[in-house]
């Protein structure tokens, strides 16, 4: 009996339950599917999402097609973006992130490569909430599989959504938990926004710093909350005027029409 496509490369890369959070660099990614309430009828929009460990900076990218070449240029883009270097990336279990073409990129940049357990949501606890806060509670669960949707929400990605998550939304972050009694009690640091745990971290570059400053500076948060609203305003109208025109899908089933035949007698012969 042969092994699964990937078994083999599967058994090279280590997985990852637990995480230093004190160093900057180390990233977890996910996808998530903008299908509606069906995967079938290919193709739709997938967003992939990446967010720090130590820091909860966050990127995002759509893409239409989530094969193994899309999601490492997605990747790649979305590591341009940061305003710090990566060490490591921790991924699920899927295709499109265990592949010769990451894990070559992976050994070549010198980056750690780690995944999760099968079937274990909780080893990227990190990003599930990501995906949570910043995709799903903007975008919804609505069927988004044009490039005209694509590109509404590649630009907030890009521009107002990212600069607004980043800069002006702050993440509380886990010290300690124990144990008292049958219940855990949990102590967090004080609120803080990505950027002042960039800042603060002292593991970036001092010109990294002051692009980093002059950014914040120059953002207004209810100006980009404005623009993010008025966006997915746009990518609403985008997507009803779309159900309007849609045609027929020729994939999807359709009800059987009521058709009367007339049975026509024929004379005798003979």
């Amino acid at each position: 009996m042969w092994p699964k496509p990937g078994y083999l490369l599967k058994q090279k890369i280590p997985v990852r339950l637990t995480w230093d959070t004190s160093k900057v660099g180390y990233v977890e990614m996910d996808f998530v599917v903008h299908c509606g309430s069906s995967t079938l009828c290919l193709p739709y929009v997938n967003t992939l999402s990446v967010t720090e460990i130590s820091s909860g900076w966050w990127e995002g990218e759509a893409i239409m097609s989530r094969s193994q070449e899309h999601s490492f240029w997605a990747l790649k883009e979305i590591r341009g973006r940061t305003p710090f270097d990566w060490k490591g990336i921790d991924s699920d279990n899927g295709p499109e992130f265990i592949n010769q073409l990451l894990y070559k990129y992976c050994q070549r940049e010198k980056l750690e490569f780690t995944k999760s357990r099968d079937n274990k949501k909780n080893d990227s606890a990190y990003i599930e909430e990501k995906n949570w806060t910043h995709v799903r509670k903007v975008f919804g669960y609505l069927r988004y599989d044009t490039y005209e949707e694509m590109a509404i929400m590649n630009d907030l990605y890009h521009n107002e959504l990212r600069l607004y998550k980043n800069f002006f939304q702050p993440v509380m972050k886990l010290v300690s938990k124990e144990r008292v009694g049958g219940k855990i009690k949990r102590k967090y640091e004080a609120p803080k926004t990505p950027y002042q745990r960039l800042m603060e971290s002292g593991q970036i570059p001092n010109e990294v710093k002051e692009e980093l400053k002059g950014m914040y500076l120059s953002l207004n948060p209810a100006q980009l909350k404005r623009s993010i609203d008025a966006k997915l305003a746009e990518l609403y109208k985008a997507y009803e005027e779309k159900r309007e025109t849609q045609r027929v899908n020729p994939y999807k089933k359709l009800s059987p029409r009521t058709v009367t035949f007339y049975m026509i007698q024929q004379p005798a012969v003979g």
